[in-house]
């Protein structure tokens, strides 16, 4: 196979370890520059250009979209998908995990357990909002925020009520979520490879920290997860229309509770935890879904 890791730069450690894992595999791999890509939209055959290239000779694409070009990103995994090319995880699938509170809505309809999430536009909401999902401690979320970036413990309602106000004259949009005080500190990451939960790790926040991010000094350890937190996993990668996901757990009294489901996750944590290849597990995935396009293609 020809592959195209869709990545801002070719000395991430994600990105790397791709590079690496396909060309082990026997595969041609090449990184291109999202941004650096541009289109026709109105051509009536799709192409994507790169720098006097057309990107035409890939057989899949990879994509490694951060958050912040997210719009960008998923219109040229668009085109691509437009051209025939397989896309380790669809463009609609990615907007719909990077779309904080649609997300949350479609995993609540699948009957997902999820924290008490509360939503509101007017700020005279702010105390029902409050009582909505239990009182403080909570937590506040900026829809735009990732890697633990926008999140707030507010320890009363008092100090909610001002966080939530600050927000609001931002005109930043915010979830407010119960905290889950027997998760003390740590959740679960699951990477999730089509239907198989193929690593795990427990993250815990550093002292006098809530957020259990690595980026932000968080540990990690290998842990085994309950066949309940498995099947949760499972059912919110598949409800998003994710292949390849990092699922983000809780564990609570009423069972696993999920936080979120990135769409890109990084490999670095995972890798360095559990000592698995998960990047050769995701080239070995991609080799299986070209080899069932190129059948379907061949029935049709």
């Amino acid at each position: 196979m020809k592959i195209c890791i869709l990545s801002r730069s070719s000395s991430i450690y994600s990105t790397k370890r791709l590079v690496e894992a396909s060309k082990a595999r026997g595969h041609e791999v090449e990184v291109i520059d999202t941004l650096k890509c541009y289109m026709d939209i109105t051509s009536k055959k799709p192409m994507v250009h790169f720098q006097d290239r057309i990107l035409d000779d890939f057989d899949a694409i990879i994509p490694r979209i951060g958050a912040s070009i997210t719009f960008y990103g998923t219109a040229v995994i668009r085109q691509f998908e437009m051209m025939g090319v397989s896309s380790l995880n669809e463009s609609v699938a990615i907007s719909r995990a990077r779309d904080k509170l649609r997300s949350l809505q479609l995993l609540s309809r699948k009957g997902i357990g999820l924290p008490i999430t509360g939503f509101a536009h007017s700020t005279k909401m702010t105390q029902e909002l409050i009582k909505l999902v239990g009182g403080a401690p909570l937590v506040i979320k900026l829809l735009e925020g990732t890697q633990g970036k926008g999140v707030v413990l507010a320890e009363t309602d008092g100090a909610a009520e001002s966080v939530i106000d600050a927000f609001r004259e931002m005109d930043a949009n915010i979830l407010v979520q119960e905290f889950i005080k027997e998760a003390r500190g740590s959740d679960i990451r699951c990477f999730v490879i089509g239907d198989e939960v193929v690593a795990s790790m427990m993250r815990t926040a550093k002292e006098g920290e809530f957020r259990s991010n690595l980026h932000r000094g968080g540990t990690a350890q290998v842990i085994e997860i309950t066949k309940e937190e498995r099947q949760a996993a499972l059912d919110a990668t598949k409800a998003l229309g994710l292949n390849v996901a990092g699922v983000d757990l809780l564990r609570s009294s009423r069972g696993p509770l999920i936080m979120e489901v990135n769409s890109s996750p990084g490999l670095n944590g995972i890798e360095t935890a559990t000592g698995k290849d998960v990047a050769g597990m995701i080239i070995e995935y991609l080799e299986k879904m070209d080899k069932d396009s190129t059948e379907t293609k061949g029935r049709g």
